[in-house]
C-alpha cells in the first residue's frame, strides 16, 4: 500500500472525533435520572408502578426508573402501614419524588458576561422562609413530584461557564436546609 497523506489525515480525524465523543460521554455529559428523596429522619418503603418494594432511609436519595407519562407510587411508613397511594405524570428527562412532602426550593442561578448580581437579585421576587425574606425568587415546592429543574438535589451547579457572551440560567432543586446554607454561602450578605 502506498503512503497516502489524505487517508492518514482522514484516519487521524476519525480517531480524534471518537476520542472527543468518548471524553464527552464518559466525563462531561450530564446524566438524566429520577430520584426519590427523603430529607426526614424517618424510613419509608415505596412501590413505583406496582414494581418491587424499595426502601429509603433518613436523609437518603435513591435513583429510580420511571416511564414518561402516568406513573403511580405507594408509600408505606416504617411499620409498613400505607401512608398514601398516588399518581403523577412524568414529562421531562429528570425529576424528583418528594416522598415525605417536605419543603424544597427551586433556585435559578445566572451565568454570563457582565452579570450584575446585586441588581438582578433586587429585580427578582422575594421568597419567605420561616418568616424571613430571601432575595432571588426561589420557588417553593412541597408536592409529590416535580421535574421543573435542571440540577437534581444530589448535583451541584456547573463550575464552568460554557457561553459567556449571553446571560443564561440553570435551576436546581434544594432541600430546605440545603437552600438556606447555599443562600448564606453564595450571596454573603
Amino acid at each position: 500500500m502506498k503512503n497516502n497523506p489524505s487517508l492518514k489525515g482522514l484516519l487521524i480525524a476519525v480517531v480524534a472525533f471518537i476520542v472527543a465523543f468518548g471524553i464527552y460521554f464518559f466525563f462531561l455529559a450530564k446524566k438524566n435520572y429520577y430520584v426519590v428523596d427523603n430529607p426526614t429522619p424517618n424510613t419509608y418503603y415505596y412501590k413505583i408502578n406496582n414494581g418491587s418494594e424499595g426502601t429509603i432511609a433518613a436523609g437518603q436519595t435513591v435513583s429510580v426508573d420511571l416511564n414518561t407519562g402516568k406513573n403511580s407510587i405507594k408509600v408505606f411508613d416504617q411499620n409498613k402501614k400505607m401512608l398514601f397511594d398516588s399518581a403523577f405524570e412524568v414529562k421531562k428527562i429528570r425529576g424528583l419524588i418528594n416522598i415525605a412532602h417536605q419543603d424544597y426550593y427551586i433556585n435559578d442561578q445566572y451565568y454570563g458576561y457582565n452579570l450584575k448580581k446585586d441588581s438582578l437579585l433586587l429585580a427578582l421576587d422575594k421568597t419567605i422562609i420561616d418568616g424571613k425574606p430571601y432575595l432571588g425568587g426561589a420557588r417553593h415546592f412541597n408536592k409529590l413530584y416535580t421535574d421543573d429543574f435542571y440540577y437534581n438535589v444530589d448535583e451541584d451547579y456547573d463550575k464552568m461557564i460554557k457561553n459567556i457572551q449571553q446571560v443564561e440560567s440553570r435551576s436546581k432543586i434544594f432541600r430546605k436546609q440545603d437552600y438556606l446554607n447555599y443562600y448564606k454561602e453564595y450571596y454573603k450578605f
